[in-house]
């Protein structure tokens, strides 16, 4: 019979609604009695008081272009890093201690709450970060929210928990902007210590090489050149010392042939030598002089010769003359000669010996300088032959040494850089966590939101109602009209028996309806005072 049923036509809207109205008792304390239960536990569940605090991140107020900082972790990785060092057990076990949170959970509560208080403190306290429109990756701010039992209780946690996050970021920022700076300072003292094993090395290598080095090679030069015309001076004054000699030499013979012509009385030799020797000297001397000036060596050496050899013909005429009058012999004594050897005076014959020996002294030192300067010159033309490879040697030692000053140079510079900006973070003038939003004091309860849970209920027991309705039609089917019967009896139906009502009856079923309709009326006032408390006291 039911499945004959169940093929029949689809039902219309009025058939629904004489489902509704012979189920009406069912739906109607249905619906009263859950929404009534749910609506009891909505109340029983404790109010929670949702507090929250905005902290923004503020950027370095300085440019970066004057001071570079030297952390370079984003506020979002900062964010996520302080966040489990803020919400670490120890931590938040001492909030739980100190405000007693979780000491007195409703049964209901605790069905839906975990046994372990510091986890569940964890998923109460939100972090909802706010990014910045249209760069997804950059933090602006971040917002801090907790619920507690209690609005005081809930505003006194977050503002904890704010100032947990923004000293927890200049700490954080000192310690590693401080580590950096620690760090590259041991990395420049390394650096240092290498650089002076590397100057140190250097400087043993110039000292052993001294005089061949690179950089010396100009002065070796000058020096070299100085020490060859030193050496042509010595040369040429060694020279002019021999022709003096020469001369002197010259002189001393010509006077002891002069000598013994007066001594063997003859006038007639030595003076005719003499003027040959003047007439010599002066053609040498306009020679000389037509290329030179008077200051020449060469030209001041034969005045000189001159003038001794003019002194000397004075000096051979005089005594020929004295000789001549008083009429001596070939044989007797000078009497010039002699008066200057008794008077203590040197004669000009001694001078010129006296002149011959010093002539010879000066030559062995004019060749003992010209020795030493020629050993000097082999020491420079040495010292220059070895200064390509010395050159290829010190660039060898001095590689390492570049490259240890390049090093300390970098971390000198990075070193100074980090300390500024460590400077910087002390100073809190670095990027850094702002308060821009106290934590606030709620003034109602966030959960629960007893309109949503009346609501709720209302909705649930409408649903398992009318789940109960198509139910107890389903499962108990009953023929009440005509029309039920033209999809089961094949005939049609030609008789209708109506039902006649007393008046007793009829006086029974109008109560019945006036009981009804009040008691759907209370059903609907109370529900309606219930979601009119809900509302005033949410």
């Amino acid at each position: 019979m039911l499945d004959e049923m169940q093929d029949g036509k689809t039902k219309g809207f009025e058939e629904y609604w004489d489902v509704v109205r012979r189920r009406r008792w069912l739906i109607l304390v249905t619906v009263f009695l859950c929404w009534f239960v749910v609506w009891g536990i909505g109340w029983m569940i404790p109010a929670t008081y949702v507090s929250q605090a905005e902290i923004i991140v503020e950027q370095q107020q300085v440019p970066t272009d004057f001071v570079t900082p030297n952390v370079q972790t984003t506020a979002d990785q900062q964010l996520q890093t302080m966040t489990q060092q803020i919400l670490s057990r120890t931590r938040l076990q001492s909030i739980i201690d100190q405000y007693h949170l979780y000491s007195h959970q409703n049964p209901i509560v605790a069905l839906f709450e975990s046994s372990d208080h510091v986890q569940q403190m964890r998923k109460d306290i939100q972090i909802d970060l706010v990014q910045t429109p249209g760069k997804e990756q950059q933090l602006t701010a971040f917002k801090i929210s907790y619920g507690a039992r209690s609005p005081e209780v809930a505003s006194a946690i977050v503002s904890q928990l704010a100032n947990f996050f923004i000293n927890q970021n200049m700490i954080t920022q000192q310690e590693r902007s401080q580590s950096t700076t620690t760090f590259l300072a041991s990395q420049l003292s390394d650096a240092k210590a290498k650089l002076d094993q590397q100057e140190q090395a250097v400087r043993a290598f110039k000292a052993e090489h001294l005089g061949e080095l690179p950089d010396q090679l100009q002065s070796n030069l000058q020096i070299l050149s100085g020490l060859q015309s030193q050496l042509a001076n010595v040369q040429a004054a060694e020279s002019r010392t021999a022709q003096q000699r020469l001369y002197l030499q010259s002189v001393v013979q010509q006077y002891e042939e002069a000598q013994s012509t007066l001594d063997a009385g003859g006038d007639a030799v030595s003076p005719q030598a003499l003027d040959k020797k003047l007439s010599d000297l002066r053609q040498a001397l306009a020679a000389e002089r037509a290329q030179y000036t008077d200051n020449y060596p060469d030209v001041i050496a034969l005045k000189d010769q001159i003038e001794k050899t003019e002194a000397l013909k004075k000096q051979i005429a005089d005594q020929i003359a004295q000789n001549a009058k008083s009429g001596k012999q070939k044989d007797a004594v000078n009497p010039v000669g002699t008066n200057e050897v008794q008077n203590g005076a040197p004669t000009s014959m001694m001078q010129i010996q006296s002149q011959l020996k010093a002539n010879q002294l000066e030559i062995q030192s004019l060749q003992r300088a010209e020795k030493g300067l020629e050993a000097r010159i082999a020491q420079y033309q040495g010292r220059l032959n070895m200064t390509p490879v010395t050159e290829q040697q010190l660039a060898q030692v001095s590689r390492g040494y570049e490259e240890a000053k390049a090093n300390y140079t970098s971390l000198l510079q990075k070193q100074n850089e980090s300390q500024l900006a460590t400077n910087l973070e002390q100073n809190q003038q670095g990027e850094k966590f702002s308060l821009v939003d106290p934590a606030s004091m709620p003034q109602a309860p966030a959960w629960p939101n007893h309109i949503l849970v009346s609501l709720g209920g209302l909705v649930f027991g409408l649903i398992l109602a009318a789940g109960l309705a198509v139910l107890l039609e389903v499962v108990r089917p009953r023929i009440r009209q005509e029309k039920d019967l033209e999809g089961i009896v094949p005939v049609r139906v030609l008789v209708g028996i109506p039902h006649i009502s007393t008046v007793v009856e009829q006086e029974r079923r109008m109560a019945r309806r006036w009981m009804a309709r009040a008691v759907t009326l209370a059903i609907v006032l109370v529900m309606v005072a219930g979601n009119i408390y809900a509302i005033y006291r949410g």
